[in-house]
C-alpha cells in the first residue's frame, strides 16, 4: 500500500505540532553547558520576550540558551514552578500520527482513526501539568502549544542540569536579558528538511548523546 503521506500533510503536521526534528540533516547549535558545584542551588530563568533560557548556579550562568515558546493562542505559562517530571523518550499524547499499516497520516490523538502514535519530544523535563521543555525546533517566532522547545544538541545537556525540583521561573522578561541573554546567538534548524514519517513513528527518532554533556567549569 501507499504511505499516504505528502508535502501538505507534513505542512498540516508543522502547523499542527509547532514541533519537527529529526535524526537527518540538523543544523548544529553549539552551546558550552557546565557542571554544577552544587546541583540543589541550580535553577532555571525563562524569558518570553528573549526567548531564552538560562540555567544558573546562584548568579552563575551555566547554560544559556536560545528557545522556542508558545503561540499567542497558546502562551507558555508564566510564574514559579519546579521540575515535577523527566522522561528522556517522550511522546506526546495529544498530536502525532495515526498509523494503519503502510498509511501514516498526522493525526491528533482524540481523532485517530488507526493505531495513535505521538509526536517525539525527546528530553521532557515537565515545569507544570500538559507544559514541559524538550527537544524541537527553535523557530524565530513563537511557534508553540504552550511547551518550551530546544535545540537538538542543547535539550539533553538542559536535563542533564533539570533535576527533580529544580525551580524555574517563567516571566515576561529577566534581569539575565541585557546581560548574558544579549546579542544571544539563535539556531536555524528550523529550517531543516523534515525527517521522513518512519523516522518519525519509530524509536530512531529518539538519538542519545554522542558528546560529553557537562563540562568543568573554568
Amino acid at each position: 500500500m501507499k504511505r499516504l503521506f505528502t508535502l501538505a500533510a507534513l505542512s498540516a503536521l508543522a502547523l499542527l505540532t509547532g514541533c519537527v526534528n529529526g535524526p537527518i540533516a540538523r543544523s548544529r547549535y553549539d552551546v558550552v553547558a557546565y557542571k554544577p558545584k552544587n546541583p540543589d542551588n541550580v535553577r532555571i530563568k525563562v524569558s518570553l520576550s528573549n526567548r531564552a533560557v538560562y540555567v544558573l548556579e546562584g548568579d552563575t550562568p551555566l547554560l544559556v540558551t536560545a528557545c522556542a515558546i508558545g503561540k499567542p493562542t497558546n502562551p507558555t505559562p508564566t510564574g514559579s514552578y519546579h521540575i515535577s517530571g523527566k522522561i528522556p523518550n517522550k511522546r506526546s499524547g495529544e498530536y502525532g500520527f495515526s498509523v494503519n499499516g503502510d498509511s501514516v497520516h498526522p493525526s491528533k490523538a482524540s481523532e485517530a482513526s488507526g493505531h495513535y502514535i505521538g509526536f517525539p519530544m525527546a528530553w521532557w523535563c515537565e515545569f507544570t501539568s500538559g507544559y514541559g521543555f524538550h527537544e524541537g525546533s527553535v523557530w524565530p517566532t513563537p511557534r508553540t502549544h504552550g511547551c518550551i522547545r530546544l535545540h537538538h544538541n542543547v535539550a539533553p545537556k538542559f536535563y542533564a542540569l533539570a533535576k527533580m525540583g529544580t525551580p524555574v521561573n517563567i516571566a515576561q522578561s529577566q534581569p539575565e536579558d541585557a546581560t548574558i541573554g544579549k546579542d544571544l546567538k539563535r539556531p536555524g534548524d528550523y529550517a531543516d528538511p523534515d525527517p521522513a514519517p518512519s523516522i518519525l513513528i519509530s524509536d530512531r527518532i529518539f538519538s542519545k548523546p554522542t558528546e560529553q554533556l557537562l563540562v568543568d567549569r573554568p
